[in-house]
């Protein structure tokens, strides 16, 4: 469980030689991965910085293990891991991702039997971005009035109610009052969190089509364009009812790979770097030849 360089020198050879015996390791266990047995994915992309800037990671949705991982994103990226997948002959229920267009036509295109699912986590994200964009638009052009009632509300803004303490509410509740435009966009959020909730596909659809006409005819531009990328998912939307997968393994995972890669001050050889991701679930590495 030492780093390579300590084991180099406990060992008396090379860097590079313990480097290479650590990746052959690692090779072998990613190869083990059993892509038969798996049902669901998980799709996202992550940006590791100027060097290696956008990678694809793929995850198995049930255990959470690493399947692959790709330079770029969209469907170029994808292409390998479709036809690993063919060729094991998994049958693939559903996929999540995020909201993006390239993601969910590849999953359609290339895995025609699985159900696209647009990721909860993500369509929170993006509205809480759209009401943090509103709350700043609002505080550029309020008065001396307005400036005192919505500074420091950003983070009662984006948290659940339910996550509040309860000596904050008041504030919440003063800054929605004196902000209607605001109040609007905040309660509006609270509504779509449920969305999730309903026990029937029908009520589901219902509520989730109310929701968009509600929020384009708000007279809000942020929650009328967020309303228009809503609809432009509805069926990825409506089939986290069918399955209720999501994207919140891999935003861990992609956590922890932020934690390595500022362990290791970056990796600059990509093949290593992307053999550490797909090891991930191994809890302690231990060097072993």
């Amino acid at each position: 469980m030492m780093s390579l360089k300590d084991v180099a020198n406990l060992a008396g050879v090379g860097w590079d030689t313990v480097k290479r015996i650590f990746k052959s390791d690692m090779a072998k266990e990613a190869a083990r991965a059993n892509l038969k047995e798996v049902q669901f994915l998980a799709i996202d992309e992550l940006y590791l910085g100027r060097l290696h800037k956008f990678i694809t990671i793929v995850i198995d949705w049930q255990s959470g293990r690493v399947l692959y991982v790709a330079k770029g994103r969209g469907e170029n990226a994808l292409r390998p891991f479709f036809r690993k997948l063919r060729r094991a002959k998994a049958d693939i229920k559903a996929v999540a991702t995020d909201l993006s267009a390239a993601y969910a036509a590849a999953v359609i295109k290339n895995l025609p039997g699985a159900l696209p699912v647009a990721d909860r986590f993500h369509i929170i994200k993006l509205m809480n971005e759209k009401i943090d964009e509103l709350r700043r638009a609002i505080q550029r052009e309020a008065g001396i009035m307005g400036r005192s009632a919505i500074k420091g509300t950003r983070y009662l803004l984006l948290r659940g109610r339910e996550n509040l303490s309860p000596e904050r509410v008041p504030d919440l509740e003063e800054a929605l009052k004196l902000n209607k435009p605001l109040s609007i966009a905040y309660y509006l959020k609270e509504e779509l969190r449920t969305l999730w909730s309903f026990h029937d596909i029908g009520h589901m659809t219902t509520f989730f089509d109310d929701w968009c006409r509600r929020a384009a005819e708000a007279g809000i531009s942020l929650l009328a364009s967020f309303a228009k990328t809503l609809r432009g998912f509805r069926s990825a939307i409506l089939n986290g009812w069918v399955y209720g997968i999501s994207n919140g393994k891999l935003e861990g995972i992609n956590n922890k790979i932020g934690a390595m890669q500022r362990m290791h001050y970056g990796l600059r050889d990509f093949h290593f770097l992307s053999l550490r991701i797909l090891t991930l679930h191994r809890a302690k590495r231990i060097f072993c030849g």
